[in-house]
């Protein structure tokens, strides 16, 4: 088996913490209520934003992954009886600005170290990842952050994972793929990358036919992992 010399990962839930939009605007305590509500809301939010990349990747009906983000968001607030516009703002506009988890920084660095090229791939549009980039301050860390805007589809179809080939002219199995996503995991896999699966919240795995060669609960270990290999 080759040598892994690309580690790639998703963004959403994987680098940056997705519930942090919801977590943070609770926090302030501005929006009556919202503190009771939040975890159900972030929920509920994540669900819809990818049901809807799949079901529009079926529907041949894309849109970009900022318009769905806002359409789960939508969704979320109107089950659970929430009809503020300022509170929907702030939501948004904290998600342009998502934190990385804490170990992503020194992960990436030590990555870097190691000689291995790194890169993000994710339904998140451009634009939405230069601003979780930005934040998080991990830039200097990644060659290269792809887009699904580039082909029009969502993950998991292979014309996303085709990016990272097109990229970095490497071969499948030279890729470590790292995904806090099940279906993510078993996508990559079927791809033919090696898939580790950080599984932060111990779910059992997805029954898609596909399995990721290893699972972990955070990303301290990925570097050593990919120098190892799988």
């Amino acid at each position: 088996m080759s040598k892994i010399t690309t580690c790639i990962f998703d963004a959403y839930g994987t680098l940056f913490d997705v519930n942090a939009a919801a977590r943070a605007v609770a926090a302030r305590g501005a929006h009556e209520g919202f503190a009771k509500i939040w975890p159900a809301v972030s929920a509920q939010w994540r669900v819809k934003q990818l049901e809807y990349t799949w079901l529009r990747t079926l529907m041949d009906a894309h849109l970009d992954f900022w318009q769905i983000t806002q359409d789960g968001l939508d969704w979320a607030l109107e089950a659970n009886d929430c009809h503020d516009p300022d509170l929907r703002e702030a939501l948004l506009s904290v998600y342009w600005n998502l934190p990385a988890f804490p170990e992503v920084p020194v992960m990436l660095q030590t990555l870097k170290e190691g000689g291995f090229q790194t890169g993000i791939l994710s339904n998140g549009s451009t634009d939405m990842l230069a601003g979780a980039v930005t934040s998080a301050g991990v830039g200097a860390q990644l060659d290269a952050v792809l887009s699904v805007d580039e082909v029009a589809v969502f993950k998991p179809r292979a014309e996303v994972y085709d990016l990272v080939g097109q990229q970095f002219g490497c071969m499948r199995d030279e890729v470590l793929f790292v995904s806090s996503n099940a279906w993510d995991v078993a996508g990559a896999s079927h791809y033919g990358f090696r898939a580790l699966w950080v599984n932060r919240s111990n779910l059992p795995m997805d029954r898609l036919g596909a399995m990721p060669q290893l699972e972990v609960t955070t990303l301290t270990d990925v570097p050593q992992i990919a120098q190892e290999g799988l």
